[in-house]
């Protein structure tokens, strides 16, 4: 996988204000911010940034912590893993593994078969329906 590397003059140029903050500086958007991520419909989430295919439908479920939740990704090599201290807090930061594009993190609190729960901004994620 080729690595896709912009600036933040570039990065701007193609995400609207609220998806750079969250995408590229780390921000985080509150919760329950957008809410037409129906579990009903089924396709791909893929990296806002880059459109990498990042998670499946069928893995969506309602967390109910506000923010889209899986619990798996599509494919072993397209979410990095991060220790993140920040905020006082251990957690560990999910990013797209093509562009470095920060998606939110993961926790141990999931439902089975995985037991996680891939906790992402909507703001970091295009929906790509099935036909």
């Amino acid at each position: 996988m080729k690595k896709i590397i912009k600036s933040d003059e570039e990065w701007k140029k193609i995400l609207t204000n609220e998806e750079f903050l969250v995408t590229r500086k780390k921000h985080t958007e509150s919760p329950f911010y957008k809410n037409d991520f129906t579990l009903i419909k089924k396709g791909i989430f893929s990296c806002k940034c880059c459109d990498l295919d990042l998670f499946d439908s069928s893995h969506k479920y309602d967390s109910g912590s506000g923010w889209p939740s899986f619990y798996d990704k599509i494919n072993v090599n397209s979410i990095i893993e991060i220790e993140d201290n920040s905020h006082n807090m251990k957690r560990t930061e999910v990013i797209c593994s093509s562009c470095d594009s920060h998606l939110g993190h993961v926790f141990n609190d999931g439902p089975q078969p995985t037991g996680l729960r891939y906790c992402i901004n909507s703001l970091s994620l295009n929906f790509k329906e099935n036909e």
